[in-house]
């Protein structure tokens, strides 16, 4: 049964949304990034282009991390190499720090985006610095990317919990988030990486930032909540959402990160809600049915498996 079987939800619009949300599709690389295979270049660009055929319009494509700490996108430049970008559609790429930028600035990338951790021990395991030393590596990528031209994003990650710390302090999170954007990030996309997250944290987390404008938030499935966080965000005056195609996704830092929020969760809710997004429901529920085959897996996404079995 397909997703033309089931025709689409029953728009009912509420009151304080907004008219459209930009998706964010991570899929590509946070999505694919925790996989314990290597997924070939040739999947690689097809999952690309099947999402931008799909209708998205910010499709982050790969990192320029070490490939000794995620091997399974050591292959960014031969990726960026063979991609056949569409009109109308950006490519961000993630970039750890100079070496990092100075790779993505070869492969002649024009938006990448930095992480950041807001609590002290996953900066350290993640970053091998300290909460306040990262700011001393991220501040050249930034200043570079923005002389080159470059739009620049920064991620804080562990914004709502922390395996080894608990809860977060909310006031730490907002220090963390203005300093990146003090910094020049254009956009800041705020993480719940292990999924901890409930609707009450997320609108007193953004309450704290002066204006969501610049604000993105990403959300972990882990306890089921990330719908339901997302909403509360939207009602908060966020517009990004970021998401992976299929649910797929983790962190190779943090065990307990399980997959992202599925793009065809979110775009069933947004349409149920009457709220523009650009994603064909249909065509994105077929790729995320494509890449489940080739990863050997049904896919986590409520929504594909109830169109897609």
């Amino acid at each position: 049964m397909g997703a033309r079987d089931v025709g689409l939800p029953e728009s009912v619009g509420a009151t304080g949304l907004p008219d459209r949300v930009t998706i964010w599709e991570v899929g590509p690389r946070d999505g694919l990034q925790n996989e314990s295979e290597v997924v070939p270049v040739a999947t690689k660009l097809e999952f690309l282009d099947r999402l931008a055929d799909a209708g998205g319009t910010i499709l982050e494509a790969t990192s320029f991390v070490h490939p000794k700490w995620v091997p399974q996108l050591a292959d960014a430049e031969e990726l960026l190499a063979g991609l056949v970008k569409r009109p109308g559609v950006t490519y961000p790429v993630l970039v750890p720090n100079e070496r990092g930028l100075e790779r993505a600035l070869r492969a002649g990338v024009e938006h990448v985006a930095i992480f950041a951790s807001a609590t002290e021990t996953f900066a350290r395991r993640n970053l091998n610095r300290s909460l306040d030393e990262q700011f001393a590596m991220f501040d050249p990528v930034v200043a570079k990317a923005k002389a080159e031209g470059l739009r620049v994003r920064g991620y804080v990650s562990m914004c709502f919990g922390d395996p080894w710390e608990g809860a977060v302090p909310r006031d730490q999170v907002v220090g963390v988030g203005t300093r990146l954007l003090d910094m020049g990030c254009d956009q800041l996309s705020l993480g719940d990486t292990i999924g901890v997250a409930t609707p009450g944290q997320v609108t007193a987390l953004l309450a704290g930032f002066d204006g969501v404008d610049r604000l993105a938030v990403h959300f972990h499935d882990t306890y089921g909540q990330a719908l339901a966080n997302t909403l509360a965000a939207l009602q908060s005056g966020v517009r990004t959402v970021d998401s992976s195609a299929g649910g797929l996704g983790g962190c190779p830092y943090a065990e307990s990160a399980t997959g992202n929020l599925a793009t065809e969760d979110l775009v069933w809710m947004l349409d149920g809600l009457g709220v523009e997004h650009g994603f064909d429901l249909d065509k994105l529920a077929d790729t995320s049915a494509w890449m489940a085959e080739r990863l050997g897996r049904p896919s986590p996404s409520r929504v594909v498996r109830a169109l897609r079995g």
